[in-house]
């Protein structure tokens, strides 16, 4: 199955709500080796003038990869993703994502380009956190690139 062109200018809503738990920072931090006590220690970050522990910056791809599983998982995309290579990876942060955060995220196909057999996809997640009357606030943009490699490359 080849890759759908008329991905491109297509949206997927936000999906489930990810809460953000301390002890998933911990283990994100440790993972990633990020050692600043802001991503351990309650204290540490309140001292920083947080509310609660911060997560390293790159965090933020557990929500984005959510996000761009509706593209993966969309049988019109044309996506298998057997064959699919990360190519890009990028963040703008509007803000720390804390523990006790509700993450939500948007996806936007922003490019397919044909390369080949396969086809270069670039997408956008726009990641907002949901308050208790359902307003959001604009955490982090961050932007992915995959290709998808044609048959017999």
């Amino acid at each position: 199955m080849t890759i759908n062109p008329d991905l491109q200018g297509r949206s997927y809503p936000a999906a489930e709500v990810y809460d953000v738990g301390r002890e998933k920072i911990r283990e994100f931090a440790r993972a990633v080796k990020a050692t600043h006590p802001a991503h351990f220690d309650v204290e540490a970050a309140k001292a920083l003038g947080h509310s609660d522990l911060v997560a390293p910056p790159t965090f933020a791809i557990i929500i984005a990869q959510r996000a761009d599983a509706q593209l993966i998982e969309d049988p019109d995309a044309g996506i298998d993703f057997t064959r699919v290579v990360h190519a890009d990876q990028r963040f703008i942060h509007h803000r720390p994502i804390f523990a006790g955060d509700r993450l939500v995220a948007e996806l936007h196909v922003d490019g397919v380009r044909a390369m080949g057999g396969g086809a270069m996809i670039t997408t956008r997640q726009e990641i907002f956190a949901l308050a208790a009357d359902d307003s959001r606030e604009s955490v982090a943009t961050t932007t992915s690139s995959i290709l998808v490699r044609g048959e017999g490359q």
